[in-house]
C-alpha cells in the first residue's frame, strides 16, 4: 500500500495532521482501540507480540489520498480511526465509490501486490499498517492469521455479492434503507448502539455509491423522516428510530 498525501488542498481540521504530511509512530497494540475488532483479535499473545514487532501507526488528513489504483501495495493494515471511501475511475474521469472502509475494517489485500482501487480519508484517519512483504511471511508463519484475513476476504465477497442485487433489483428506497443498516451495523460492532448513525460521507457520495442521483437521495431521506422511521440529526448524523420497519424495507417486504 503506497500511503501518498496527494491530493493538492485537501480539507483539514483542528488537531490533524498538517496537510502534505504522514506520521508514522510505533503501534501499541495494548492500547488498541480497535483490537477486539480487527484481524489481529484471533492471534495469540507471542502472534500478537510478533505482529506488533512490524506496526506503525499512520495519520492521514482529510481529502488526502492514501493510495491509487495500480499502486504498488507496500503496505496494508486496519483502520483505527475515521473513514476512508474506495473508487474506481471511469475512462471518462468519473468516480465510482465502490467501499467504505470504518475502524477495525481492513485497507488492502496481503495477496495483491498492486491496488485496484484509489482510496481517500473522508475524515482524518488513524491507520495501523504492516509492511506487505513482512505480512506475508507472517501469514506463512501464523495460521491463525492466515485464516483471519481469509475469513476477512469472504466477508469481503459477501457484501460485494449483496451489493450487486442491490444495485441491480432493489428500488431506491430500499437501497437507502439498507445502506442505513449496514452503517448501523458496523456501528453495533464498534459497540455503538441506539441506532445512532455518522454520515461521514456527503450526500453526492451516498448517491454514487447507491447508483442513484443526489435529488432521489435526498427525497428518500425525506420521505424515511416524515414516515417516522430515522431522524436526521444534521447533515452528517441520522438516528435509526424504527429498525425493524427499516428493515422490511430493505427486503423489501414492507
Amino acid at each position: 500500500m503506497k500511503l501518498v498525501a496527494a491530493n493538492p488542498c485537501p480539507r483539514h481540521e483542528p488537531g490533524a495532521p498538517p496537510h502534505g504530511l504522514t506520521k508514522a509512530l510505533p503501534q501499541d497494540c495494548a492500547h488498541c482501540a480497535v483490537r477486539e475488532i480487527a484481524v489481529c483479535t484471533a492471534l495469540s499473545a507471542p502472534e500478537l507480540e510478533r505482529l506488533s514487532a512490524i506496526a506503525v501507526t499512520r495519520y492521514f488528513a482529510t481529502g488526502e489520498t492514501l493510495f491509487r489504483a495500480e499502486d504498488a501495495a507496500a503496505m496494508v493494515g486496519t483502520v483505527i480511526r475515521g473513514t476512508i471511501k474506495t473508487y474506481k475511475l471511469l475512462a471518462d474521469g468519473r468516480q465510482q465509490i465502490v467501499g467504505f472502509l470504518f475502524p477495525g475494517d481492513f485497507v488492502g489485500s496481503p495477496t495483491q501486490e498492486t491496488h485496484h482501487v484509489f482510496a481517500e480519508a473522508l475524515t482524518p484517519i488513524e491507520l495501523c499498517v504492516f509492511p506487505f512483504s513482512a505480512v506475508q511471511r507472517l501469514i506463512r508463519e501464523m495460521p491463525n492469521l492466515e485464516r483471519r484475513l481469509l475469513a476477512v476476504a469472504h466477508e469481503d465477497l459477501d457484501l460485494a455479492q449483496d451489493w450487486m442485487l442491490l444495485l441491480g433489483r432493489k428500488t431506491a428506497q430500499e437501497r437507502l434503507a439498507t445502506f442505513l443498516l449496514l452503517l448501523v451495523n458496523k456501528a453495533s460492532i464498534r459497540g455503538i448502539h441506539g441506532g445512532a448513525v455518522e454520515l461521514p460521507m456527503n450526500r453526492g457520495e451516498i448517491a454514487d455509491y447507491l447508483g442513484l442521483t443526489i435529488e432521489t437521495v435526498s427525497r428518500q431521506f425525506s420521505k424515511l423522516k416524515r414516515a417516522g422511521l430515522i431522524r436526521v440529526d444534521d447533515s452528517h448524523a441520522v438516528t435509526i428510530k424504527q429498525p425493524d420497519r427499516l428493515a422490511e424495507i430493505a427486503e423489501g417486504t414492507a
